[in-house]
């Protein structure tokens, strides 16, 4: 499995958007791992059951894995901190989209609650599809595309032409790979932005750049997504994509690996009921933006949507 510390992992996520390797414990922490996986997880399997009304999971360890988006960073302490509330030693492992991916499909980690789907990790799941198990929905009403200030007098990806010269023919992106960036790129062939490309570089400096231009009233074109805090921060708009190179209204879908549901039922049942809306997630990131870390925003909307939560964990015994 992947290791980290939690409260770590979350402060530094929330100071930086840039994307992290995959690492690896030392040869005792993998020899534990390997045990567990080999034959242990069946006897911890009956620690998550709850046995002697003892707390639902008994220190049983639980890895999620998610890329640094802002979204990601709040809706996976939220989960984090139901299932440690619930008992579970939860590690949160930031990560590359291709990793993430590819660790739940090889049980290397545990779950995620980041897949955009069906456009931005289309390929993603087309390729690992098979070998993890989709939970389904999270969150409805994500959304992809470029965004650009409202002052700008432009209302759709084939009229950025008319800011060729101010912006030096960049649209500022996140990560290389990204599913966002890759629609990006393919909108400036689709609308024929001679001279345009994508620049890649990560979240927080999209969001960096984006909040430089907006406090200068400079024209700006960001690969952008929703649920994210800019939308309370700025006053911005997606521009209009008639040639769809953005594709339609995404979800947020849980993927876990296979064998979850036998190794830590109650934590497989929370992760399966995990639902909330663009707002819950955007109060967390607003919050985080604004300097919170990371971990005490989630604690925070927990406390305070405590209804919400008791329906994720509905069956739990």
């Amino acid at each position: 499995m992947f290791k980290g510390n939690r409260k770590l992992i979350a402060a530094a996520a929330g100071l930086s958007m840039t994307m992290v390797a995959a690492g690896c414990g030392n040869d005792n922490n993998e020899e534990n791992n390997n045990m567990n996986n080999d034959g242990d997880n069946n006897a911890n399997g009956n620690a998550d059951a709850g046995d002697d009304g003892a707390m639902v999971g008994e220190g049983k360890e639980i890895e999620l894995v998610f890329v640094e988006w802002d979204s990601e960073i709040a809706s996976t302490n939220v989960v984090a901190k139901v299932l440690e509330d619930q008992g579970y030693d939860v590690t949160m492992t930031p990560i590359d989209n291709a990793i993430m991916w590819q660790s739940i499909a090889n049980g290397e980690a545990d779950g995620m609650v980041a897949a955009w789907l069906p456009a931005t990790h289309g390929d993603l799941y087309d390729e690992y599809e098979d070998s993890l198990v989709d939970l389904g929905v999270n969150l409805e009403g994500a959304r992809v595309g470029l965004v650009v200030p409202e002052y700008m007098d432009i209302d759709s990806v084939g009229e950025l032409d008319q800011y060729a010269d101010e912006m030096g023919g960049n649209i500022t992106g996140i990560e290389p790979g990204a599913g966002v960036v890759q629609a990006a790129e393919q909108a400036v062939e689709d609308y024929a932005l001679d001279g345009w490309s994508v620049e890649t570089s990560s979240s927080g400096a999209m969001a960096t750049a984006l909040g430089e231009a907006y406090d200068n009233e400079e024209p700006i074109a960001v690969t952008g997504w929703t649920p994210h805090w800019k939308f309370s921060a700025y006053d911005l708009k997606y521009l209009e994509d008639p040639e769809g190179s953005f594709g339609d209204v995404e979800v947020i879908q849980t993927m876990v690996r296979e064998g979850l549901e036998d190794d830590m039922p109650n934590a497989y049942r929370i992760l399966d009921q995990f639902f909330w809306t663009t707002e819950d997630m955007e109060s967390i990131m607003l919050e985080v933006q604004e300097g919170a870390d990371p971990a005490d925003a989630a604690a925070d909307w927990v406390e305070a949507n405590q209804d919400k939560v008791d329906e994720w964990l509905e069956g739990v015994e």
